[in-house]
């Protein structure tokens, strides 16, 4: 047996010892509450300094634009279909939310259509009119609105340069990145100059699917999100793991959507298969050890299975999210948390808000 394999299975062995350190209940003080603020980490916006520019500009770029009978702004191209609606593009409806449901901060991040479809010079357009609408938005909401880094990563040259403008701006906290870029995995080694930045500039990366794997295949019952989405982040952070993202860049902090995705459910596995399989023979460590490499939100719609992730990964690794305003999303995500069994009020609050002020400097 080769050193790099004996190595492996030591740490596989070592795996289950090593996560139960971190995880809620293990010697964290009880009882505390403070005033911690409830921040949200997964909550989308589209700007409509945005949608403007789609509007003009999108229809020559390749993009499908047009108008629904509401007068909504629609956007079509293959995999990719938006309408633009005021719950997303609107801060009063979003702050009334808010503070209908108790949430301080909302960290605002593009979803679909994201840039990535865009050819590259309009594509940096798009992420640059998007980022600085996110720090006037801020602005204007300094104590209740964050924003979140878009890139154009389908030319990550310009990724990079934008990343070093953007993380500039007030108000900015961390990258959003899609769980693919038009069909190339997160492992791909075109993106590792943007994951060294990242790391360099101290920002966590937050990742969240778009056109899911096998779409084609779920049409129907909206399978497609139900299943493709979390699909999609399993892919997605099993790419960054077996593809050496996460050992090239150990200070890389990574969120994972929709509680992980198939990413926690299938980690026994991965770790079983790699053990044995000739693919994954450059592994080291095995897949259960990366489970805290990663940190995960809150939207699994399931207290009972929130409550097992914690348990897996630690309380330490878990951050509020709600996918506002998507008829998917947790609608009253503080009930939620309340609900999940076995929760000291110390690690609620961690929940709630403190890792995710840790995780994003706010």
């Amino acid at each position: 047996m080769s050193i790099g394999r004996r190595k492996f299975l030591a740490g596989l062995a070592a795996a289950g010892g090593g996560l139960l350190a971190g995880c809620a209940g293990s010697g964290t003080p009880r009882g505390m509450r403070g005033n911690a603020r409830v921040i949200d980490a997964h909550a989308h916006w589209h700007s409509p300094e945005f949608v403007a520019l789609l509007e003009k500009e999108g229809a020559a770029n390749g993009a499908k634009m047009g108008r629904n009978a509401r007068g909504q702004v629609t956007f079509n191209f293959p995999g990719y279909t938006t309408v633009f609606q005021e719950a997303y593009m609107d801060p009063a409806i979003r702050l009334k939310y808010m503070d209908s449901t108790g949430v301080d901060i909302h960290v605002l991040s593009l979803t679909s259509p994201m840039v990535y479809w865009a050819p590259p010079a309009f594509g940096l357009k798009l992420a640059q009119v998007y980022n600085d609408s996110l720090s006037t938005v801020h602005l204007r909401y300094p104590n209740r609105l964050y924003g979140l880094v878009t890139l154009p990563m389908q030319a990550p040259n310009l990724a990079v340069q934008e990343l070093d403008r953007a993380a500039n701006l007030p108000g900015m906290r961390g990258v959003y990145l899609a769980t693919h870029v038009m069909g190339k995995n997160l492992d791909d080694k075109s993106f590792w100059p943007v994951y060294e930045r990242c790391e360099a500039l101290g920002l966590t990366v937050l990742l969240h699917p778009v056109d899911p794997v096998g779409a084609q295949r779920m049409q129907s019952y909206y399978l497609r999100n139900f299943l493709g989405n979390p699909y999609d982040t399993g892919i997605a952070a099993a790419s960054l793991m077996f593809g050496g993202v996460m050992d090239a860049f150990p200070n890389l902090q990574v969120v994972l959507p929709h509680a992980g995705g198939t990413f926690p459910a299938l980690i026994g596995r991965m770790t079983h298969g790699s053990a044995v399989r000739p693919e994954t023979k450059h592994m080291t460590k095995a897949p259960m050890t990366y489970l805290r490499r990663f940190h995960y939100d809150t939207i699994s719609h399931s207290p009972q299975i929130m409550g097992d992730i914690i348990r897996m990964v630690g309380v330490d690794r878990v951050v509020m999210g709600t996918d506002h305003p998507a008829d998917m999303s947790l609608e009253r995500p503080i009930e939620f948390v309340d609900s999940i069994p076995q929760l000291s009020n110390y690690e609620r609050e961690l929940i709630l808000g403190g890792n995710s002020a840790r995780l994003l400097k706010i």
